[in-house]
């Protein structure tokens, strides 16, 4: 009985086993444990430390990875510190003010990494000297109210080398989100246009963030342009130059129907052109003139610009016998004065104008609103990225 009590505490015994050591602290983890091994900061700078002929508009950062920046400074020659911000990771930090033309700049700072050692920030670079600056301007203006087919006309003060590198600097944000596209209709000017109108009561930001921005070989944009607006009520024009009448349209319902004169169908010179005509600018008193058919400074009352090519909506004591029966303007919309001041008085710029019926068709060549006359996907192929 002894010997076998002995024999059971011995089983026993081998089927256990002592706790496993505790590591000791600052001793590597065995590969296979899991334990994340403590790295150093690794930086990236954005322009690097070296870089020379830097674009003045190109992104300026740091970066950390396996730590965070404690300090970063960016300072010019003259010791003049650019202003920047730290993001709350402390993972990055951006330039929040542009760089000057041809001056050097410095790094400097501290970042600390997973394994607690200090990295300096360090390293200097340049950037590049304009041969030439190219400004820019836009049609729009902040805290005005636009028409459903306003275009946003971005016009540069002379050739733009680089096209896709200045479309790339240009955003639209519309809210609600709206379809829209860039296209360049000559070396100094580009537009942006939505797919279809705009629907009533759309915020418009649109922002050129040319400053600094290489445009082609030493030429960069001198400035940044912006502008906030918002786009109206909708209200479209609609006219058939067979009926001699005119419908205003104003959210969906119509609210006026005028009798008019169009453009003398048989000349191709005064015939009014059909096509989406957009409402450019207006005028209590407008002076008429054209040499061509004899006549000059003619002041006709509430005209309503809606090309380039001459053709007005306004009023004209003179052919009323003839609105709402016969075509004989010179390509404008007669209407009688009283007629014309209703409408002069509800016009945004912007307003589309909707022509039908004539002989001629409204082109690309008849101003510089002449958006609209673009099919869709033809628009699309004149932005610089889609070539």
């Amino acid at each position: 009985m002894i010997a076998l009590g002995l024999a059971a505490t011995l089983g026993l015994s081998a089927c256990t086993s002592d706790p496993a050591p505790a590591p000791v602290a600052g001793t590597p983890s065995p590969a296979g444990s899991g334990a994340v091994e403590a790295k150093p900061a690794t930086l990236t700078l954005q322009p690097a430390a070296g870089a020379a002929n830097i674009a003045p508009g190109d992104p300026v950062s740091v970066s950390v990875a396996d730590g965070t920046l404690q300090t970063v400074t960016l300072t010019n020659a003259d010791g003049k510190q650019v202003g920047g911000e730290l993001a709350a990771d402390k993972h990055s930090w951006t330039a929040t003010e542009p760089l000057g033309y041809g001056k050097t700049y410095t790094w400097s700072g501290t970042a600390a990494g997973g394994d607690g050692k200090p990295v300096p920030v360090a390293g200097q670079f340049s950037t590049a000297t304009a041969k030439r600056q190219i400004s820019a301007s836009l049609n729009v203006g902040d805290d005005q109210t636009y028409g459903i087919a306003m275009p946003i006309a971005l016009t540069f003060s002379s050739k733009v080398p680089d096209r896709a590198a200045a479309e790339k600097a240009l955003s639209v944000e519309t809210t609600p989100k709206t379809e829209g596209s860039w296209a360049w209709l000559s070396d100094t000017q580009v537009h942006w246009r939505p797919k279809e109108y705009f629907q009533p009561g759309t915020k418009v930001v649109v922002t050129a963030k040319i400053y600094g921005v290489r445009i082609g070989d030493g030429v960069y944009g001198k400035q940044d342009v912006t502008s906030s607006f918002t786009i109206g009520r909708s209200q479209i024009v609609r006219g058939d130059t067979r009926t001699h009448r005119m419908q205003v349209i104003r959210d969906g319902q119509q609210i006026a129907d005028y009798p008019v004169s169009y453009g003398l169908d048989s000349d191709p010179g005064r015939v009014t052109h059909s096509g989406i005509h957009v409402v450019m600018d207006k005028h209590p008193v407008y002076s008429m003139s054209n040499p061509r058919y004899g006549y000059t400074d003619v002041n006709v009352p509430w005209a309503v610009r809606i090309s380039n090519n001459g053709e007005f909506i306004h009023g004209l004591s003179a052919s009323v016998w003839a609105q709402g029966k016969k075509n004989i303007s010179h390509g404008c919309l007669n209407l009688s004065p009283a007629n014309a001041k209703i409408y002069y008085d509800s016009v945004l710029m912007g307003d589309p104008v909707e022509i039908t019926g004539s002989t001629q068709q409204l082109t690309t060549k008849d101003g510089d609103y002449s958006d609209w006359t673009y099919a869709w996907q033809d628009w699309t192929k004149l932005s610089a990225l889609n070539a």
